[in-house]
């Protein structure tokens, strides 16, 4: 049985919840549940009631939670006296990144993180392809969406705002879209995924969902040329808060049709299992976490995202 199934065992007995224990230790509740099962199957014994609305110890749980507890913590405590004399966090870091966050925002707080820990190193790879760990050189990917393979773990940085955006010069010349009909009048900037032209966008009007389709002549599998072509007046461009953050604060790019906002996502840091999460990744994903939380708060400050669209 893997330690990390057991700890995770030992939050669910705690807080009685199997989704509750997965958001406490950052994972999606799949993955918590696949756990439980294996520690379970290696048991041979159920070691919680489920019914649809409660759950609760068995008496096999009821036996096995207090020895596993003591286990657990004699093997933290042997941990923290090998580890004491060297707490000096080292390493590669072989980190994706998608290209408008990665090149424009994350890898300056990277860059940061290795002035302060001269046995940490950075191989960094840039790109917007979908990684596969198994094929690509990399332990770990910083992507927007939560990872859909439950065998990866990931840890969830943040939401998200995605703000439809435009340029001043831009909106000189083009009257300034103020609901979802009125984008009609204008050429939309799109981001390509693979054969995949994202050229339907997707609004919030109350809790009702408009979609509309964008016409547009400019698209690219590259989200830093995207933001590229609105700075330079082409179009509209529907982009994550984070990624243009800088130029929203700088005013060189203009939040559109507040009222009416774009359904958000969410940044996640992605490894393909708990093996590959050393404490140079758990550097990686607190300083990110912290990054993006005072990113966001500059933009709520500023009034360029609304309070509620972050939390």
């Amino acid at each position: 049985m893997l330690v990390e199934d057991l700890k995770l065992v030992l939050k669910i007995a705690e807080v009685q919840s199997i989704s509750k224990a997965a958001t406490l230790l950052d994972m999606q509740a799949a993955t918590a549940s696949a756990a439980l099962k294996r520690v379970e199957a290696e048991l041979g014994a159920e070691l919680f009631i489920r019914t649809t609305r409660s759950l609760r110890l068995s008496n096999a749980g009821e036996r096995f939670i207090p020895q596993c507890e003591e286990a657990i913590n004699l093997l933290v405590l042997a941990e923290q006296n090998i580890k004491s004399d060297n707490t000096d966090i080292e390493g590669e870091l072989r980190i994706a990144l998608s290209s408008d966050l990665g090149r424009n925002v994350v890898i300056p707080w990277l860059d940061e993180l290795l002035e302060t820990h001269a046995n940490l190193s950075l191989r960094s790879h840039i790109s917007d392809s979908n990684i596969d760990f198994y094929r690509d050189t990399v332990d770990l990917a910083l992507r927007y969406g939560e990872p859909n393979d439950t065998s990866m773990f990931g840890f969830k940085i943040c939401n998200v705002p995605r703000i439809l955006c435009a340029s001043p010069d831009y909106l000189k010349t083009h009257e300034a879209p103020v609901m979802p009909a009125d984008l009609e009048h204008h050429q939309g900037l799109f981001y390509q995924l693979q054969e995949r032209i994202n050229d339907t966008w997707e609004f919030f009007d109350n809790d009702r969902i408009t979609k509309i389709k964008m016409k547009g002549r400019r698209a690219a599998n590259d989200g830093d040329l995207v933001r590229r072509w609105c700075l330079k007046s082409k179009g509209l461009a529907v982009k994550s808060a984070i990624d243009i953050a800088e130029d929203l604060l700088a005013g060189n790019l203009v939040p559109l049709m507040a009222n009416y906002p774009h359904k958000s996502t969410e940044l996640w840091l992605i490894c393909p299992s708990r093996q590959s999460i050393t404490p140079a990744v758990r550097l990686v994903r607190d300083e990110c976490r912290k990054r993006a939380k005072m990113l966001l708060e500059r933009l709520e400050k500023a009034g360029l995202v609304k309070a509620n669209a972050v939390k």
